[in-house]
């Protein structure tokens, strides 16, 4: 087998005993896993984002945020994450109370190797985690990290049934998503089929649409369009396959269900435009992809390889001058990646010579301005997102947020005043 189209499991471990996370770090680096060691659950929260585990084992008391309160906290953020908590003996009944509230399983210490790797090897199995690198995600171009951790919740989900919908602005490639899942998932043999419900007649929801998705995954597109009469056709195919008996004629194969929509639906609902009982059948997981203004560091590698599939088709191959490149980096684009695309085909067709000049970008973009905010108001923007971060993390626990934010309480609560933030905002899901 060529392992080098394959990428290796990644699991985060936390534990505050420094003897402890060193030794279940060598035992799993020696198996050939990617392994980051984090010395608390306040770390290892914030690791994850990053690292985009495919299994987390963590202790289960530490100070700061336990196992459960991570525990808590990741299924959250990425439903479908597995993860091992580590036990005293003395603390096995709450390793079970864990599990009973989602934990894959438990570890008792000392750990032995045997059983860890059993336990490992179990839990990435069942989570889907595939091996075969990132073939699964290969349409998408990005190095974003807000586009990495959605394609990190991705993955994470691809391994379950649970029902995802995928929101976000048109052109923002929910479609691209939904099929990465399905690449991604144990379904990836069997058909993706896509239903066009802006065009939905109350029987396209039949027990055809389902039969023709048998044991893959159909994908319900653009979902917020779909008429009163077939919404609820589609809610009783749904709960048919939920509740019908085992065998039942009736009953709809074996589908999973991802749904897109550019709208509002939450605006829908209170609009009486979209049954609550539907929405909440088809949002299991949630997944909101970012448009093109939040990542804009992806621009110039999208236009690359826009540019390099227009060089396949055309055998002529066209670059952009550097100021166009700038202009096309820091102007608005409503469309997101639909519209990038169209106005690099469009520059490519309009081209007299092989570097394309940046008087052509702004004819195609009908005189939009750049919009880039300044270095002042990208810094503000990130100091508000980092210290609401930290105050979710510590449940608005000013002193814990202040010392891993490494600053004094004085200075830490002027910076708060400073972005309007109030710590009692992030005291409710803490208490729970």
């Amino acid at each position: 087998m060529n392992t080098t189209l394959k990428r290796k499991a990644r699991i985060l471990v936390v534990d505050d005993d420094p003897g402890l996370l060193r030794l279940l770090t060598i035992r799993l680096r020696a198996e050939n896993y990617e392994v980051e060691p984090m010395e608390n659950g306040a770390q290892a929260l914030a690791a994850a984002s990053r690292f985009r585990p495919d299994l987390v084992i963590s202790d289960l008391r530490m100070d700061q945020l336990d196992g459960i309160g991570l525990l808590k906290e990741l299924q959250i953020r990425w439903p479908g994450l597995k993860v091992i908590l580590l036990t005293a003996h003395g603390t096995i009944p709450d390793a079970v109370h864990a599990t009973q509230m989602g934990a894959f399983g438990f570890l008792t210490k000392p750990v032995e190797k045997q059983e860890l790797l059993a336990q490992v090897h179990k839990a990435l199995k069942i989570s889907g985690f595939v091996d075969t690198a990132e073939d699964w995600r290969a349409g998408i171009i990005t190095r974003s990290a807000a586009m990495e951790e959605k394609l990190g919740q991705a993955h994470m989900v691809a391994g379950t049934d649970a029902r995802v919908l995928i929101t976000g602005e048109s052109g923002t490639g929910k479609e691209l998503l939904a099929r990465a899942i399905h690449k991604a998932s144990p379904r990836r043999a069997r058909p993706f089929v896509l239903a066009n419900c802006s065009a939905a007649a109350e029987d396209l929801f039949d027990g055809d649409l389902f039969r023709s998705a048998e044991g893959g995954t159909l994908l319900l597109d653009e979902i917020g369009a779909i008429p009163m009469r077939a919404q609820l056709r589609l809610l009783q195919m749904l709960q048919e396959k939920s509740d019908g008996p085992a065998g039942a004629e009736h009953t709809p194969p074996n589908v999973r269900i991802i749904s897109t929509t550019n709208r509002d639906l939450h605006a829908l609902l209170a609009g009486g435009q979209l049954r609550e009982d539907l929405y909440y059948r088809l949002n299991v997981v949630h997944i909101e992809m970012p448009p093109l203004s939040r990542r804009r560091e992806d621009i110039p590698l999208l236009v690359a390889h826009f540019l390099a599939e227009l060089a396949k088709e055309t055998g002529q191959r066209k670059i952009y001058a550097p100021e166009a490149v700038e202009l096309l980096a820091t102007s608005e684009w409503p469309g997101n990646v639909r519209e990038l695309a169209n106005v690099v085909r469009q520059n490519c067709a309009l081209a007299q010579t092989p570097i394309i000049p940046v008087e052509l970008v702004q004819q195609s973009l009908g005189g939009t301005q750049a919009k880039l905010p300044s270095f002042d108001e990208a810094r503000d923007e990130f100091t508000r997102s980092y210290l609401s971060q930290i105050l979710q993390i510590t449940g608005g626990n000013v002193s814990q947020a202040a010392r891993l934010a490494k600053r004094n309480r004085t200075d830490f609560y002027k910076l708060l005043g400073r972005h309007q933030l109030v710590p009692d905002d992030f005291k409710e899901r803490s208490g729970g």
